[in-house]
């Protein structure tokens, strides 16, 4: 068995035998036992009742989060003519169309969000095999598939978040990072956890929210109590 690093015991030990905190001391331990060279992610794995392998148990959505993500996000943009413009006036990264596709299908994505117009979609189908695992296909319930170009652009910027369950009902996200003032990182998570809890399908049964967690990349894991988490 691998012998742990300093920092890393250290930091399990200032784990052990807490759970199901509140969020705001849940915060408070990332913080304090957050500690590597670069400005760690703090992350939500939310654990739903629920199987995505059956569509009415699909949980998808999207969130702005108030305080943003605090991550530069790239922004590429399928579109032409006078919207190409307005999704370059809007800060978008890369702008295209066939030239895109091209770029995409050779295997180059400097992307991390893809937005396109609906007469752009014909083109972006053919690209579903490549951006659909990297869950980069734009798509009109998160409305990244949208005449409103300027909007979409300047959300992704500005903090949005999107999210889906996986195969087995876990949900993860990034929600800010862990030089982010306490307040500011427990209101990003609870307003994070509450639209996953407006997204519950109709075809969830029994428990919705069965585990809500909280680390920080290089971190371990501390359960939050949910009613918490919720507002509840």
């Amino acid at each position: 068995m691998a012998k742990l690093g300093k920092r890393t015991r250290s930091a399990r030990e200032a784990f052990a035998g807490k759970e199901n905190v509140t969020v705001e001391e849940a915060v408070s331990l990332i913080k304090s036992n957050a500690n590597v060279k670069f400005d760690e992610t703090v992350e939500i794995a939310m654990n739903l009742g629920v199987d995505p392998r059956h569509a009415d148990q699909m949980v998808r959505g999207v969130v702005g989060l108030p305080n943003g993500t605090g991550k530069t996000v790239r922004v590429a943009v399928f579109a032409r003519g006078p919207k190409a413009e307005e999704a370059q006036a809007a800060g978008a990264d890369i702008v295209g169309a066939e030239d895109l596709m091209e770029t995409i299908q050779s295997g180059e994505i400097n992307f991390d969000r893809c937005i396109a117009t609906p007469d752009m979609m014909p083109i972006v189908g053919r690209l579903g095999k490549i951006l659909g695992p990297r869950n980069l296909m734009p798509n009109p319930k998160v409305g990244t598939v949208t005449m409103d170009v300027k909007e979409a652009v300047e959300a992704a910027k500005g903090g949005q978040v999107q999210f889906k369950a996986e195969k087995a009902g876990v949900i993860h996200a990034g929600v800010g990072k862990v030089s982010f003032d306490e307040a500011k990182l427990a209101e990003n998570i609870r307003a994070f956890v509450d639209a996953v809890s407006k997204a519950k399908p109709a075809g969830a049964k029994g428990t919705y929210m069965k585990k809500v967690c909280l680390s920080s990349t290089m971190g371990p894991g501390i359960t939050v109590d949910i009613s918490n988490a919720t507002g509840n």
